[in-house]
């Protein structure tokens, strides 16, 4: 049974419902009444439902309500979705869309977007985090503020704390990514696959150029731009030399006083 976490101000979650039919006869279409059931024995409270044939911009512009909406703090999109797990914690303004499972022990915080994504046991997902279609965190991974995944995933205890795009990519266990690291996968044509081995550490503001493979234990110091594989326990450092030209700055600051105040003169 999913829950809200009894120590939040937030509780009871407002929950909106959207269940879309097909061209069956509405009155055959329960799935709806039966996730609204499971919703109120968890003891939350039911903002609305709505029933629909098969009217793609009636949803939407329901569903843009509904997330507008201050009093609802959770959008169900039926059509798909799976909340099977037992001691889900789901926070307010979440938005389930299609094709949503969530296992035992996840904990989703607010203002995320799951939309044809696997939550495995024990993971935390958010708060503002969006897992896109093809989206899998297997047991006790962690996506956090900001990060968005894409036909990604992200291996058992591996973790994106924050500020990071994850597409086309496969991360191995215990793997730390660091914020804002981008997989670059996209060249205006086509896809291609980042895979990232166990225990593998991303140093923040990184971009990884697909293809490209980090290999197991390995690092990949802040701030590269990664085009090339990278071996098992590996470091892989991509940075220009570093220039220091002693007093520069202060010489600099001034220069552009004295402009500055030869300007006002004028």
């Amino acid at each position: 049974m999913s829950r809200i976490d009894e120590t939040k101000d937030f509780i009871p979650v407002r929950i909106a419902l959207l269940t879309v039919s097909d061209t069956r006869d509405l009155t055959q279409d329960r799935s709806g009444d039966v996730l609204a059931e499971r919703i109120e024995a968890a003891g939350h409270v039911l903002a609305d439902r709505m029933i629909v044939r098969d009217e793609r911009d009636q949803i939407a512009d329901q569903l843009r309500e509904w997330i507008a909406d201050p009093q609802i703090d959770v959008v169900l999109s039926t059509g798909g979705t799976g909340l099977t797990g037992r001691d889900v914690t789901v926070e307010p303004n979440v938005v389930f869309g299609p094709g949503v499972s969530v296992a035992d022990g996840a904990t989703i915080r607010a203002f995320s977007h799951l939309e044809g994504a696997s939550v495995g046991e024990g993971c935390e997902v958010g708060p503002y985090a969006r897992l896109r279609p093809g989206a899998v965190l297997e047991k006790g991974a962690k996506v956090g503020n900001f990060v968005e995944m894409k036909k990604a995933v992200l291996g058992e205890g591996a973790k994106a704390n924050h500020l990071t795009y994850l597409g086309d990519a496969e991360v191995g266990a215990g793997a730390n990514i660091g914020a804002g690291t981008i997989t670059c996968n996209y060249d205006g044509y086509f896809k291609y696959r980042t895979v990232i081995g166990p225990r593998a550490f991303i140093g923040s503001n990184s971009a990884l150029i697909a293809p490209v493979k980090i290999g197991a234990d390995a690092i990949v110091a802040a701030g590269s731009a990664v085009s090339r594989d990278v071996g098992d326990g590996e470091l892989r450092m991509v940075r220009a030399d570093q220039m220091v030209k002693p007093g520069w700055a202060d010489r600099f600051h001034d220069t552009m006083k004295r402009k500055k105040a030869a300007e006002r003169k004028d």
